[in-house]
């Protein structure tokens, strides 16, 4: 079983979905088109420096694009952690400014997996299965943490694990 906090960042990279990438780069477009374009056609006076024009326009247009991106990511990251992805991707359009972003990512779930004897959904730090008590990952026998398979004590309590009655199937992937 993987740890949740391994997971490398190209991998969480990949489940930004495509619409979302081109959804982000049209609205990059658009917003640049109406700082260069569409605003300066409606001045009466002089325009900011350039420099400073540019900063703003394209500081504008990576945020709009970011803000797809990250609803993008939402709506993919949503279901594998049994959250309704369509209630979460709604509350980061409506709530202004990306507070609906920091919404989701102070109250999502932890991932989830399924439990391969009998295919529950189950949350990754579970030592056992709650529908059919199948042993989910190695635990100390003593203080019940969760171990490496590989551990010959328990970093918590240094109780000895080969005292422990592990299933044959974790001894087999120890050895």
């Amino acid at each position: 079983m993987r740890n949740p906090q391994a997971i490398p960042f190209d991998e969480e990279a990949r489940l930004i979905p495509a619409w979302s990438m081109v959804l982000a780069g049209v609205v990059f477009l658009l917003v640049e088109y109406y700082f260069w374009f569409v605003l300066p056609a409606h001045r009466h006076h002089p325009g900011p420096p350039i420099a400073l024009r540019t900063y703003f326009n394209l500081s504008w247009g990576l945020l709009a694009a970011v803000y797809c991106l990250m609803v993008g990511y939402i709506s993919q990251d949503a279901p594998r952690r049994s959250m309704n992805p369509r209630f979460w991707m709604l509350v980061c359009f409506v709530l202004p400014g990306g507070i609906g972003t920091v919404i989701y990512f102070l109250l999502r779930l932890p991932l989830v997996s399924n439990c391969p004897a009998c295919g529950t959904h189950i949350q990754n730090d579970f030592h056992f299965c709650p529908q059919c008590a199948w042993q989910v990952t190695a635990s100390c026998g003593s203080c019940f943490r969760s171990v490496l398979i590989t551990d010959q004590f328990c970093t918590r309590c240094g109780h000895e694990l080969a005292e422990d009655h592990m299933p044959a199937r974790l001894h087999m992937i120890a050895e």
